[in-house]
């Protein structure tokens, strides 16, 4: 007879387990979707040097290597986003104490220069390497020269970025389009546009000389915008610029994080557009960037990664950094918070990673993203608020049923004997 009722506790007692396991991690994710997850243009966002530090490590254990055999930037991107986490981070400090940032960044744009940082770009474009490494080197480039005090930069730094600089220049002067190659005869707009925004750097660090450029540019840009979106293209015909490719999510993130540094008025009405035709809310759990705009659907890439219900998770991440550049701070925060819920992090005191740290380009995007501030120019303004204040109510919901489910049998069962009870000492 002992055996029998040992049995009969033992799956009583993995269920009360079971069901507070399920409770403690439904009520972590309502802590988690409710706490401040970014600290604006101005404040250091929670937990992203720690991230930082997993990335660093990631890094020297062979990440990079590793994210180019995923998509074809791989590792320099994921070497050009730390580096430039760094430089944000360096920002929000007084001069005196970016030392470790502006260590970290210098490393990242060395790697950037190394064959391994080369090895997907061709020397024969215009300029060397194409729009897209001479673009996001530049931008990096002048970041590291930001972090030090006017009157003692690296000289050689700074002649390295004047030269890029006008290389870049040159190239969109003779160019029929404004938009330069990344790869032989492949352009894309967001390329570009990072570009253009590290001239306008220029002429904010060094005697300004670009702004003729960048004006003959945008005159360029709105003459092509992609007919159905009203907005920059996805691709673009490599020789005349006209759009090839409907405007989407992956490429809009990243136009919208750098177009304001070029012009804060156009770029205020693009983000508007942008933001109307892919934030979505799907299920209405939470705000999330759709890969292509509303009503339209089309193949997923290794850029957009796979497209549930039609939203690109990387889209939406980067577009958090777009939206808190634009000042937009309540979508910057409810981009975050959401994150912080399924982005599923793991934190230690010393680190903390995303999707149990087995992407680190995710990461990579994700620290980015939260450190965004404008180097250039401010926007003009923040925009009307999107998001309504109560975007976590159904998320919140949702966690709490999840943390009560385990529970209702027991509670069925109790309600019932009670009432046998009842009923019991009424007869």
């Amino acid at each position: 007879m002992v055996e029998p009722s040992g049995r009969s506790r033992i799956p009583r007692w993995s269920r009360r387990v079971l069901a507070v396991a399920v409770g403690l991690c439904a009520l972590a994710g309502m802590v988690r979707l409710v706490a401040p997850a970014t600290a604006g243009t101005t404040g250091e966002p929670p937990g992203v040097r720690r991230q930082l530090t997993f990335l660093r490590s990631a890094l020297d254990g062979g990440a990079g290597d590793e994210a180019q055999r995923l998509f074809p930037e791989g590792y320099f991107f994921l070497h050009a986003l730390y580096g430039l986490a760094w430089v944000e981070l360096g920002m929000r400090e007084p001069a005196g104490e970016r030392s470790a940032a502006l260590r970290e960044a210098r490393w990242a744009l060395g790697r950037l220069e190394s064959p391994s940082g080369r090895a997907p770009f061709s020397p024969d474009l215009v300029p060397p390497y194409g729009v897209f490494h001479r673009g996001w080197s530049n931008w990096l480039r002048g970041g590291v020269l930001s972090l030090q005090p006017a009157g003692s930069r690296d000289p050689a730094e700074s002649r390295r970025f004047a030269d890029d600089s006008a290389a870049l220049a040159d190239a969109f002067g003779a160019s029929a389009s404004p938009y330069l190659e990344a790869y032989p005869g492949q352009a894309w707009p967001v390329d570009s546009t990072v570009a253009m925004a590290s001239l306008r750097l220029h002429d904010t660090l060094l005697p300004p000389r670009y702004a003729g450029t960048a004006e003959r540019w945008l005159e360029g840009v709105r003459r092509r915008l992609d007919p159905r979106t009203g907005l920059v293209p996805h691709r673009v015909d490599p020789g005349t610029g006209e759009p090839a490719e409907v405007a989407r999510g992956t490429s809009q993130s990243v136009v919208h994080r750098f177009l304001p540094e070029i012009d804060p008025a156009f770029a205020a009405g693009q983000y508007l557009r942008f933001r109307d035709r892919y934030v979505a809310s799907p299920l209405g759990l939470g705000p999330a960037v759709r890969e292509y705009p509303e009503g339209m659907d089309g193949p997923a890439d290794v850029d957009s990664g796979p497209l549930p219900l039609g939203v690109s998770l990387s889209a939406t991440v980067v577009t958090l950094g777009a939206a808190q550049v634009h000042g937009d701070a309540p979508l910057a925060g409810a981009l975050a918070g959401y994150g912080e819920l399924a982005g599923l992090p793991v934190d230690t005191p010393w680190t903390k990673r995303y999707a149990f740290g087995l992407l680190p380009a995710g990461d990579a995007f994700l620290a980015w993203s939260k450190t965004a501030r404008p180097w250039v120019a401010r926007p003009p303004g923040p925009p009307p608020a999107s998001v309504s204040g109560w975007w976590r109510l159904p998320l919140l919901t949702v966690l709490a049923a999840i943390g009560v489910a385990p529970w209702l049998p027991a509670l069925v069962r109790r309600h019932r004997h009670h009432r046998r009870l009842r009923t019991g000492r009424r007869g």
